[in-house]
């Protein structure tokens, strides 16, 4: 028998994204990067230039606090992941895609474009993800 799921707001009741939400995809991201075996300075750039002394703070599990531009970021690397998520059953396959050289980018790596350090890069390859799902 089919049950209908209730459906998520269209307009949530919490306009951004809060600090504990924050704080999580703070140490998801840093798990993720791991996974897509990013150097410190590719993470980094990714995260918009982050101080090397802050990234460490957060590979020892404190983010401290987390602005608009970087929770942002970090819900751009969310989208990613699902994005990789739904395309790759194999997840091993999803995490090695993002060092892969890839037409739709010239032929550079994903983490090469979001390595760009501009939140338009993170944007671009979060999109081409979603198209490719046929997502929007």
């Amino acid at each position: 028998m089919l049950q209908e799921i209730p459906r998520t707001e269209a307009v949530p009741n919490t306009p951004q994204i809060t600090a504990r939400e924050a704080e999580a995809m703070a140490r998801a991201v840093i798990r993720l990067f791991e996974k897509w075996q990013l150097s410190d300075t590719e993470a980094r750039e990714i995260l918009g230039g982050l101080a090397a002394r802050t990234y460490a703070r957060w590979k020892a599990g404190e983010p401290g606090r987390i602005d608009r531009d970087l929770a942002t970021r970090l819900s751009l690397l969310m989208g990613i992941h699902k994005g990789l998520r739904y395309l790759f059953s194999d997840p091993e396959r999803g995490y090695a895609w993002v060092k892969k050289p890839n037409r739709a980018f010239g032929e550079r790596t994903p983490a090469e474009i979001m390595a760009q350090g501009d939140i338009f890069s993170l944007a671009r390859v979060r999109s081409w993800l979603d198209a490719e799902r046929g997502g929007w």
